[in-house]
């Protein structure tokens, strides 16, 4: 019987394969692995922005509700004295500057003094979060985004209006106050109460206080009837109808995709 010899080039030939196949697998293996790992940091960072975007979302929801009652209060605030200032521009034309009645004295109240039930301060410690740390990456509706820019627009033209009231109350508004307030009335009527408190209850109530126009012959009818008019109309009511209205707008917009994009409620 002949035997046969292994052919040494056969034999080295099949351990470089086999050596060959263990790379591939080990490299197949430590590539799933790399790859494996990548996606499942992947999704481990998706849902965690998909958690923080709804944290987010929901802060910035509850903020701009808040505003949203805050503004409704703020507007009908503004009607009040803008139908005040009506009844005084009324009253300077052609009334009896030494009558007193209760109507003259809470409406000059909320004409010539009352300033807080107006001005309209929003809540933005959500808003400028989401713009000043780079949060608002987390919203990737572009609708939303851009409903958020339209809210900075809004708020900052609310500012620059409300300023611009300011401008005209301490020029125009506020000598009407100094000169021509009874400040015995005053007095008599906010004894250390809330101020706002106190004046609907003396507004709704049967209680009378006497109110007379303090220097009367120092009373430039047409001037006052001028300056309420400018503050009313240019002032206010420009204010109410054109900022405010925008910012209405927008905020229940945003709410609304906010509603809509993480199913709030």
């Amino acid at each position: 019987m002949n035997d046969v010899s292994p052919d040494p080039s056969s034999t080295k030939s099949v351990l470089t394969f086999g050596r060959w196949k263990k790379y591939v697998f080990e490299f197949v293996m430590l590539f799933l692995a790399v790859f494996l790992g990548f996606v499942a940091e992947n999704a481990r960072e998706n849902f965690a922005e998909k958690q923080q975007a709804r944290e987010l979302a929901k802060s910035f929801y509850e903020e701009l509700k808040s505003d949203s009652i805050a503004v409704a209060s703020k507007i009908q605030g503004r009607l009040k004295k803008e139908h005040a200032i009506e009844y005084m521009v009324s009253f300077f034309r052609d009334s009896s500057l030494t009558s007193s009645s209760k109507a003259l004295s809470t409406n000059f109240i909320w004409a010539i003094t009352v300033r807080t039930p107006i001005i309209f301060t929003p809540r933005t410690v959500v808003l400028e979060q989401l713009k000043s740390s780079g949060s608002l990456r987390y919203f990737k509706n572009k609708e939303l985004r851009n409903l958020i820019g339209d809210l900075s627009v809004a708020i900052d033209y609310i500012k620059t209006r409300q300023e611009y009231e300011n401008s005209i109350f301490y020029t125009h508004i506020e000598p009407i106050m100094t000169t021509h307030m009874d400040f015995n009335f005053q007095s008599q009527l906010f004894k250390g109460e809330q101020i706002f408190d106190r004046l609907a209850a003396y507004e709704s109530g049967s209680e009378y206080i006497p109110f007379h126009l303090s220097q009367p012959e120092k009373l430039d009818r047409q001037k006052l009837v001028n300056a309420l008019g400018y503050y009313h109309t240019n002032g206010l009511k420009s204010t109410r109808l054109i900022p405010f209205q925008k910012y209405v707008e927008v905020n229940a917009a945003t709410l609304s995709e906010l509603r809509r994009e993480f199913d709030l409620e």
